[in-house]
């Protein structure tokens, strides 16, 4: 950290510090929030399933299978038939929102996370 200087103007006290200075203080307060948010037990994900995400034409099989999950065991949990499951993981039907929220639950996942 570089030279801090205090200042007092019309009787209130300041700190001034360089731009690079306040930029790496606003960081640490930020990387403060995010860890707190890890420590509470807020989920993270690693490199490799977001760099799939991107790639993949089916979320939904991509999250049931970083979940560990068959896809018989998640239409059991999301409460619809194996086939249709199957129909929505390879583009032959879209699913209803009921559905896809259903699906998202199962998979501890946001509807969002589920549509581009």
């Amino acid at each position: 950290m570089g030279d801090i200087q205090r200042l007092t103007i019309d009787g209130k006290n300041y700190i001034l510090l360089s731009e690079e200075d306040y930029e790496d203080l606003v960081d640490v307060i930020h990387a403060n929030k995010i860890m707190a948010r890890v420590a509470a037990g807020e989920e993270t994900w690693p490199h490799e399933l977001v760099a799939e995400l991107a790639e993949t034409d089916s979320r939904i099989r991509t999250y049931r299978k970083y979940r560990g999950l068959t896809i018989t065991a998640l239409a059991a949990a999301a409460g619809i038939s194996q086939p249709y499951l199957s129909d929505i993981e390879t583009g032959k039907k879209t699913g209803s929102v009921d559905v896809l929220k259903r699906i998202a639950t199962a998979l501890s996942v946001d509807l969002d996370d589920l549509v581009v």
